[in-house]
């Protein structure tokens, strides 16, 4: 078992010079560009006295994390099931990593800083539709950014087309949940969930 850093070490060689070298203090244009292609990233928070992390996907059509300036990111709150548990966690600990994806990219960008809760109208605004209100609006303090080499999204070949699985290879959510709590009413069919799902980020956007 690895208890200290210094058998953690034994056991892998020395970073590159490169590795080290990469970290930006804040938004060069490369990473910019990287954020506006970006339709999916990954939020990961810290829970209060000790509790434990959490990770969670944040979605939208590219660009819907705003970049008002190199030190600064704007991750409008997308309606959810509102356990709240990211947003919870950033009042009790304001550290957040963010890592960006993009499709057909197989490298990743990472973002480190602070967050604050925005709602604020001159937050909320920025992400109005015509027929949705963000409610709230993560701000982020960038303080560490730097890109992924590509090995991570190349082993697991996340975009090729013969790595996808069938979703029928797994019952839908709704009968995995209802299982879990040991529910016997009949569950909404996958098909028809991801109706709702699709009319409801449609209503979003202001495409119906």
């Amino acid at each position: 078992m690895i208890t200290n850093e210094e058998q953690l070490r034994a056991l892998y060689d020395a970073p590159a010079e490169r590795a080290l070298l990469k970290e930006q203090v804040d938004l060069d244009r490369y990473c910019l560009r990287f954020i506006a292609l970006s339709p999916l990233c990954i939020l990961s928070t810290a829970g209060p006295s000790g509790a434990l992390l959490d990770a969670s996907p944040r979605g939208g059509v590219p660009g819907f994390v705003k970049a008002p300036d190199k030190n600064t990111l704007l991750l409008p709150d997308a309606g959810g099931n509102n356990r709240l548990d990211s947003l919870s966690n950033l009042l009790h600990d304001p550290r957040i990593g963010l890592l960006f994806l993009v499709p057909g990219f197989d490298e990743t960008l990472r973002v480190n800083g602070t967050a604050r809760l925005r709602d604020e109208a001159h937050y909320t605004a920025l992400f109005r539709t015509e027929h949705a209100r963000t409610r709230l609006v993560i701000e982020v303090n960038v303080q560490e950014a730097y890109l992924h080499c590509a090995k991570a999204l190349m082993r697991s070949r996340l975009w090729k087309a013969e790595a996808q699985v069938p979703r029928t290879t797994m019952p839908s959510l709704n009968e995995m949940v209802q299982a879990q709590m040991g529910l016997q009413a009949p569950a909404e069919p996958q098909e028809v969930m991801v109706a709702r799902y699709a009319h409801q980020i449609a209503r979003e956007q202001g495409q119906t």
